[in-house]
């Protein structure tokens, strides 16, 4: 008789930042709380590459479990025999140096977004997984939101007929009295060294959109990479601050339109003032996504013979009511979860091949704006010594 208790996965934590923290207690929360009931996650390990004491001083703050272990150096972390998967959550400059790490000890993992700083980085990350037999994917949280995979779902059904145009936006006003932005110029937003810029950091929820329901969604067998032309402003530090990208599938007679910018925000007042952030447009109505679009709550679908009715749909995200948290980041957890327990290397959502190709379209982006990262970020050798690894600049 098959068991009925959940899976458990044992998770290793790769850095001690917000977004480590978002993802860790979104770890810790009931899976009851969102209806789920065949996959738990367990905090086992924690590591930053500075100090052993900040590594403790995460697992208490996200009250994880005293049974934790706490790590000085991310080697510590990726040889502990009790981690199943190990989610990366450095910035992405780091990420193929860090995942490598990982990945060469056999680990599996889970790598924040932007994956890598170049596809040829990308592409390695791939074939190490592959080599090792493990699993490994790309951490775009939104695309695991219910929201995310109706929409895929009204899409793929026809419901707004063929779709032919996606316009996907995601920007933030930091824009400065001076001429700059709300952020230090040594800021990982704006700075080179930490792949800086609006496209590695905001823009790829904009082609999350576009990929989801342009490219996700067409027949394997006429999977088609894009034509990119793009337009890019360049901040006096040399990172992105405003880029415009358009995706041609010229097979499918379809475009997608991502946009990102620090100087002008998506949404005026916190309030979707501005209207949908994402609007997925087809011959037959539409689908509009209200923003952010990394984290959507609501979308909307009008039909062109729907006599001016809309289709409003909420989509709270759950809170486990103990913990008071729910940030949505435990989909992709759950994902993970349900890969390592029916024996997969890569997630049917998230496919290695499509990271491979969104990250050649980004990677085109840049070239076409002019902007260039240091070697040490670039580089798709991999040392296990690197800086990137060990902490040390």
């Amino acid at each position: 008789m098959a068991s009925t208790s959940p899976f458990t996965v044992k998770w290793g934590i790769m850095a001690t930042g917000w977004i480590a923290e978002m993802f860790t207690k979104d770890l810790l929360t009931n899976p009851v709380s969102r209806d789920v009931h065949d996959v738990r996650h367990e905090v086992v390990a924690a590591a930053s590459s500075s100090a052993k004491d900040k590594a403790a001083d995460f697992l208490a703050m996200v009250k994880a479990p005293s049974s934790a272990n706490a790590y000085g150096s991310y080697h510590e972390l990726v040889a502990d025999p009790n981690v199943d998967i190990v989610y990366v959550a450095t910035p992405h400059s780091h990420h193929f140096q860090n995942a490598m790490l990982a990945l060469e000890a056999g680990k599996n993992v889970l790598c924040e977004k932007a994956l890598t700083v170049t596809a040829a980085q990308t592409r390695k990350l791939v074939e190490t997984a592959k080599s090792k037999g493990v699993f490994f994917m790309e951490a775009v949280w939104t695309r695991h939101f219910p929201l995310s995979i109706k929409v895929r779902e009204l899409v793929s059904s026809g419901a707004i007929g063929n779709v032919y145009r996606v316009i996907a936006d995601l920007s933030f006003n930091k824009d400065a009295a001076d001429g700059k932005v709300d952020f230090a110029d040594s800021h990982r937003m704006v700075n080179p060294d930490l792949a800086g810029g609006a496209l590695l950091d905001l823009g790829i929820y904009s082609l999350t959109w576009v990929f989801q329901t342009l490219y996700h969604t067409q027949p394997e067998k006429d999977k088609e990479a894009p034509n990119v032309v793009a337009a890019v402003n360049k901040y006096h530090t040399g990172a992105d601050e405003t880029t415009s990208v358009i995706t041609q599938f010229p097979k499918h007679k379809s475009m997608g339109i991502a946009l990102t910018s620090l100087r002008v925000g998506t949404d005026v007042d916190g309030h979707n003032s501005g209207g949908a952030a994402i609007r997925i447009q087809g011959s037959g109505g539409e689908i509009q996504v209200m923003g952010p679009a990394y984290r959507p709550l609501q979308y909307k679908v009008i039909k062109k013979d729907g006599g001016g009715r809309i289709e409003v749909v909420d989509c709270p995200i759950p809170r486990d009511e103990e913990r008071d948290w729910g940030h949505g980041m435990f989909w992709e957890a759950d994902e993970s979860a349900r890969c390592l327990r029916d024996g997969k290397e890569e997630s049917a959502t998230l496919p290695w091949s499509e990271s491979i190709v969104i990250m050649e379209v980004m990677e085109e982006v840049l070239k076409q704006g002019g902007v260039a990262y240091p070697e040490l970020i670039t580089t798709d050798v991999y040392d296990a010594q690197s800086p990137l690894n060990t902490g040390m600049r």
